[in-house]
């Protein structure tokens, strides 16, 4: 692939020298109730905006979302076209995100480690920032990826809807058993290869010397597969594709110590430097 080549010359003492984190049901307890009512909301688009029966949304959605990761990216795969970003504003935009509160916590530990910090998201812009402004996480990450940023468009479905004999005839073909034989998407997002592939040019990200973190047990297994150290985000019980379980992202120093111990080490090192300059002037 092309993103290994440029790091055939990485600094061989550094093990990390990245953390890439999810942001929901990751930063924040899936308690909170945004999962609920993001499903919810998503469902209630499918009826409203689709014209999908009712009584079939939950059906369709659950397996949407197992076959493509996100409903969204579900729907345009068997033929639905909508606007992006009316969709994101009728999924998100009535989330209750007073429910989360600010993590001096969370905070302190992601700004206690000298390492990049970025965010992958498969929410919009303006979603992941709510949630980051909300949890007190501004000025945490140096760079956020999200669907903006892996989908630059006009806000529009670029195809042609199908008719909706087609649209059924496809949601059908999702039992299929490989996943070659599903419909393609034209939505790039987690769990897929190409996701992460353009989310690590874009960022300058070298997955070999990356901490992953996520919720879901797709990305992580999809993360381990493209090369990164993965943790999972929500549970203690660690799963095939997992390095890590951890049942808080608050309890990431105790699961990963070797990040502090290495910061310390580099802050050492650079004390120690600066003292030797120090004494060298004056001898001089």
């Amino acid at each position: 692939m092309e993103y290994e080549k440029q790091y055939q010359h990485v600094n061989p003492a550094a093990k990390y020298e990245c953390l890439l984190f999810d942001v929901d049901d990751t930063l924040y307890s899936l308690s909170s109730g945004l999962s609920k009512a993001c499903t919810k909301n998503i469902e209630e688009f499918m009826v409203q905006k689709l014209g999908i029966e009712e009584n079939k949304v939950t059906e369709i959605n659950r397996v949407l979302y197992r076959n493509y990761g996100t409903s969204m990216a579900g729907l345009r795969a068997i033929g639905y076209n909508f606007d992006y970003d009316e969709y994101h504003s009728f999924v998100h935009g009535r989330l209750p995100y007073d429910n989360l509160k600010p993590d001096p916590v969370l905070r302190t530990l992601l700004l206690s480690l000298p390492i990049r910090k970025v965010i992958f998201s498969n929410g919009d812009k303006v979603h992941v920032g709510k949630v980051l402004k909300k949890l007190g996480l501004e000025g945490c990450f140096e760079t956020v990826i999200s669907f903006e940023t892996l989908n630059p468009t006009d806000g529009s479905g670029s195809s042609t809807s199908e008719s909706d004999d087609e649209i059924s005839l496809s949601t059908k073909s999702l039992d299929a058993p490989s996943q070659s034989a599903l419909p393609e998407t034209p939505i790039i997002c987690k769990p897929f290869e190409n996701a992460f592939e353009q989310a690590f040019k874009i960022a300058n990200i070298n997955p070999q010397k990356t901490i992953f973190f996520d919720d879901s047990i797709r990305n992580i297994q999809t993360g381990k597969e493209i090369g990164l150290h993965t943790v999972l985000v929500g549970t203690s019980h660690r799963t095939n594709g997992a390095d890590y379980a951890l049942e808080s992202i608050h309890n990431i120093k105790e699961a990963l110590p070797e990040l502090w111990e290495a910061a310390n080490k580099k802050s050492e090192g650079v004390m120690y430097s600066k003292k030797v300059a120090i004494q060298t002037s004056v001898m001089a």
